[in-house]
């Protein structure tokens, strides 16, 4: 069973997980429009990215999406801690090394799930960045690699690179087949084995646990939460947003103000029309890679296909976002 959580601990109790192409600065404004307390995480960024290239343009974001975590995806202790620091000094709660996924571009890079393999050097890439910040330090892994199944693979995982000072693990409750599957197929296959990751905090109940796989609704939250520290929540957060609206009163002892009062689907909209008018104004960000992000908040709603459709038409780009509003709700 978990121990008792201390409000700072609870950061990890529920994340949005880092999402390629999806989790980026828009995506993180729109869902702290939700939540006041669920943890939120970045694309993950390569070092090589850090390193080399515009660090503002991938690290800036907007001070109201805290608790924001950086993911990082590399091999190399250097750069790494390198990347930790810039972390640190942008004002991220935490940095989180990518060791879970499996793609091949990925895998050519020497990082992801691949790196499973190799714990001494994941161990070694965390005590780069462990000693150079204040700021927790931690790891998203998968529960083992391709189709051997042997829980003392990824329980050694774990005692290893704890060893380095990473205190919280992330644990996608699958295997990761680095040959053979497409990235979604790595989602859906391998089988889940939650067990498996409430061994591991029974095994190392000084550690935060999080799990991570397959979870849909607020009932299976809360019975992970009876086993883990934490659970991170992926597609199904991304897909229907407004579920994030219930977790701070479902899940915190302690509920933050509401971001949006009184919190409605109209009110959040409202929101996002303020900021995309802003974004236009400061960097020229057009609204619809914006709206991208905020295209599932009327799931299930009568009109819903309409106003997911009105968002989503790149022909009225030119419009401002608070007349394209006015016809997602019908106006002319």
């Amino acid at each position: 069973m978990p121990n008792p959580l201390t409000l700072d601990s609870q950061r990890w109790r529920l994340s949005v997980a880092p999402m390629l192409d999806w989790t980026d600065r828009h995506c993180r404004y729109f869902h702290r429009l939700l939540s006041k307390r669920a943890l939120l995480y970045t694309e993950m960024m390569t070092a090589g990215a850090l390193v080399h290239g515009d660090v503002a343009r991938h690290l800036q974001f907007d001070p109201q999406e805290q608790p924001v975590a950086l993911q990082l995806g590399g091999s190399d202790p250097t750069d790494l801690a390198h990347c930790a620091r810039l972390a640190q000094q942008w004002a991220y709660t935490e940095v989180n090394l990518n060791c879970g996924c499996p793609s091949e571009r990925v895998q050519r890079g020497a990082f992801g799930a691949c790196l499973m393999n190799e714990p001494r050097l994941v161990a070694d890439c965390v005590k780069a960045m462990v000693d150079v910040v204040s700021i927790p330090v931690t790891v998203k892994h998968r529960i083992g690699i391709d189709q051997v199944e042997s829980y003392a693979f990824v329980r050694d995982f774990v005692g290893s690179v704890s060893e380095a000072g990473c205190q919280t693990f992330i644990a996608h409750a699958r295997n990761a087949w680095l040959k053979g599957l497409s990235p979604k197929d790595n989602r859906e296959i391998p089988p889940l084995r939650y067990e498996w990751v409430y061994r591991l905090k029974r095994d190392f109940p000084h550690l935060v646990i999080v799990i991570n796989g397959g979870v849909t609704s607020t009932a299976q939250v809360s019975e992970h939460l009876q086993q883990v520290d934490g659970v991170m929540l992926g597609r199904e957060a991304y897909h229907n947003p407004w579920w994030l609206s219930q977790w701070d009163a479902t899940f915190f002892d302690a509920v933050a103000p509401q971001a949006v009062d009184p919190l409605t689907r109209e009110a959040i909209e409202q929101a996002m029309v303020v900021y995309m008018a802003r974004e236009l104004a400061l960097h020229g960000t057009g609204w619809p890679s914006i709206a991208r992000h905020m295209l599932g908040l009327r799931h299930g709603l009568p009109g819903a296909r309409h106003w997911r459709r009105v968002w989503s038409d790149h022909s009225l780009k030119a419009m401002p976002a608070e007349q394209v509003m006015v016809l997602a709700h019908g106006g002319h």
